[in-house]
């Protein structure tokens, strides 16, 4: 069965760091658009960052500067770096392949202040 592999989340303090990691299949991975969106409690799920097979990488303004995305194309992962964390960070954060409108089960990030 295919999977959308997510680790990484966890319970940070604001200002702290985080690196979310997503690894699936390489059928899933190649050549394909990798997402990360989140959604916290009560609001719309929101698209936070995408990479595309060739590396050009796109984010959402609030994350811009704080947040990167990278792919290991040889593990077939994604990654998502966040650091200088803030409360309003807090969410579930989904892993999602763009070709396919395939999602991970999500990781929970909950920052404190």
């Amino acid at each position: 069965q295919v999977q959308l592999v997510e680790s990484g989340g966890g319970l940070v303090q604001a200002g702290g760091s985080l690196r979310l990691s997503c690894a699936t299949a390489s059928f899933m991975f190649s050549f394909k658009t990798m997402d990360w969106y989140r959604q916290a409690p009560g609001k719309q799920r929101e698209l936070v960052a995408a990479i595309s097979s060739s590396g050009s990488t796109n984010y959402t303004d609030s994350v811009k500067g704080r947040f990167t995305i990278s792919r290991d194309n040889a593990k077939n992962t994604v990654y998502l770096q966040m650091n200088s964390l803030k409360p309003e960070d807090t969410a579930i954060y989904y892993c999602h392949v763009r070709e396919y409108d395939f999602w991970g089960q999500g990781t929970q990030v909950t920052v404190s202040s």
